[in-house]
């Protein structure tokens, strides 16, 4: 009787010492930073001298590079209007310069939901460059839905800062 006690307890101690061994999970480095986003495009100067080497990054309304939206929405805000109107005349300007557009949501809803929501969105803001004078051939729109949050509050501020298009320009010419 002595050896089956014996032997219950050192199970027991050989089953609370493997538990205590059990590997922890891997920390997963977050994401290199993507080379387009770190390094600006510089733009030709065009004829007309309208755009130098550096209007991507001096001119104020070429520098706004993010367009908000309301929760579940889709629809441009009137006060980005004028920053897409900026970058579709710029589109305009410079037919070889190219962009990706980067539809992104905030938490809420399945992640199949916010990958279509950030496609919609990054679709709006297309069809709002092409109606300012960029052409389809220029746009390129990705959806990474809720994936690349810039906040990781679950507060409105935050979900705010989520719910948004980055314009990326991928080429100048």
């Amino acid at each position: 009787m002595m050896n089956k006690t014996m032997r219950v307890i050192l199970m027991g101690v050989l089953a609370v010492s493997m538990a205590a061994c059990k590997s922890k999970p891997e920390k997963v480095d977050p994401p290199a930073p993507d080379p387009v986003r770190e390094q600006p495009v510089t733009p030709p100067v065009v004829n007309d001298g309208k755009y130098t080497a550096d209007s991507l990054n001096s001119d104020s309304c070429l520098r706004q590079r993010v367009v908000y939206f309301d929760f579940d929405q889709a629809d441009i805000k009137s006060e980005a209007a004028e920053i897409v109107a900026c970058h579709g005349k710029y589109l305009k300007d410079l037919p070889g310069a190219k962009m990706t557009l980067e539809g992104h949501a905030d938490e809420r809803g399945s992640r199949e939901y916010n990958m279509g929501l950030g496609e919609r969105r990054g679709n709006a803001v297309s069809s709002a460059l092409q109606a300012n004078g960029g052409s389809s051939a220029q746009i390129t729109v990705n959806s990474y839905g809720e994936e690349r949050p810039t906040c990781s509050e679950s507060d409105e501020t935050c979900w705010g800062k989520n719910r948004r298009v980055e314009i990326v320009y991928t080429q100048a010419q």
